[in-house]
């Protein structure tokens, strides 16, 4: 019998006081024209920090020290089709602390980034990390979340 799978995923929000940097999805065929934060899927052989590290690195061009990220919320998501490609585990962690000034650096799956307050996000944005976002902004985060689920 095979086993259910799930694909395993890293997010980091990048904070600056009440404000949170935010990318604008484009050209990649998945969300384009929403807001998200630095994120993808975690690598074979790589941990899930390694990877929120690496995407933060590949998407916004700053360095993170694994010792300021801080987790925030694991998701257990569906797209409830029974596709595999829909069957989700994300790892949420915030960063306050990161070397260099975040920037465009894959203009081929982003056309923007800006910080903005968790009070006035821009709209929209991608609606699983939105439910985190406003999560982090009210503090009323839980320690898992299960999203898509009837």
């Amino acid at each position: 019998m095979d086993r259910f799978q799930v694909i395993p995923a890293a997010y980091v929000a990048l904070r600056r006081g009440d404000q949170v940097l935010l990318l604008l999805r484009a050209g990649t065929g998945y969300m384009d024209g929403f807001w998200a934060v630095p994120a993808g899927h975690v690598e074979k052989d790589e941990s899930v920090l390694a990877a929120a590290i690496r995407e933060v690195r590949e998407e916004v061009g700053v360095e993170i020290d694994p010792a300021d990220l801080t987790p925030v919320t694991a998701m257990h998501r569906t797209g409830g089709n029974g596709l595999p490609i829909d069957e989700r585990v994300d790892f949420f962690f915030t960063a306050t602390r990161f070397a260099g000034e975040p920037r465009l650096m894959e203009p081929g799956k982003a056309s923007g980034l800006g910080w903005f307050s968790l009070d006035a996000l821009p709209d929209p944005v991608v609606p699983h990390e939105l439910r985190v976002l406003n999560g982090l902004r009210d503090g009323s985060i839980p320690p898992v979340i299960a999203h898509g689920f009837q």
